[in-house]
């Protein structure tokens, strides 16, 4: 397999001045770039890095949503983490980023569109965390994730109530039913699976969510639900 080309040293000083920092140990920075079908070692591609980097970004989110609704209870709280931290989130940072012209695959992940293709975006916006933190500790994380995550945690549409709940309560009201979840899929290795699960509701069509977890997909499911039937409104997206 042929290995994928180095980022020329003008683009990385493009990806960095649009992180906000220079790497002091470039390896990181390439490493959080690299996917695993570009055949490189398992120590030269991101897989470690995202893991850390999930964690990296929980800690910091949690600490933006503590600090910034002081008056909000827990629930709330955790339906707005669920939200920042989500695949979906994860991977409008990269687009924001513009990270598909710096991330390095193989031929066969470059043609990958769609749900796929948005999963690896989200993983190297965590790998890039992760490369953060070791290169320049917390406090470059932290600005990273304040830089592209602050203004996300205000918006209007992350006090939303937890969707199963929401979803529930509509079904009952609607038809006296209560909705049912099915996993239909779990892949990925063991410290990063994706779920499939299926939310049905007798009378309606079926809604699909694909997370890193049971439950997350089951949110992802009951909220493409929710605003397909106008129980929510689903949010613009930004420009």
């Amino acid at each position: 397999m042929m290995k994928a080309k180095a980022l020329s040293e003008e683009e990385r000083a493009q990806l960095e001045a649009a992180i906000g920092h220079e790497f002091v140990d470039k390896h990181w920075l390439d490493r959080a770039l690299t996917h695993a079908s570009t055949g490189s070692a398992k120590g030269a591609n991101y897989e470690r890095l995202e893991f850390l980097g999930d964690r990296v970004l929980g800690l910091c989110v949690a600490e933006l949503l503590f600090r910034t609704f002081r008056t909000a209870a827990e629930g709330e709280l955790s339906v707005r983490l669920n939200q920042l931290v989500s695949a979906e989130s994860c991977a409008d940072v990269a687009d924001e980023l513009q990270l598909h012209r710096f991330i390095r695959t193989g031929a066969d992940v470059k043609k990958l569109t769609g749900k796929r293709m948005m999963n690896v975006r989200a993983d190297v916006v965590e790998s890039l965390i992760a490369a953060l933190y070791l290169d320049g500790g917390l406090e470059a994380a932290r600005a990273f994730i304040l830089r592209y995550w602050q203004a996300r945690a205000a918006r209007a549409d992350g006090a939303r109530r937890d969707a199963k709940t929401e979803l529930q309560e509509w079904a009952h009201a609607k038809f006296g039913l209560t909705p049912s979840y099915r996993v239909d899929d779990r892949s990925g290795p063991d410290h990063d699976p994706r779920f499939t699960v299926t939310v049905e509701v007798a009378g309606v069509a079926p809604e699909t969510g694909i997370d890193r977890s049971k439950r997350a997909a089951e949110q992802v499911a009951a909220t493409r639900m929710l605003e397909r039937e106008g129980v929510w409104q689903k949010p613009v997206a930004s420009d």
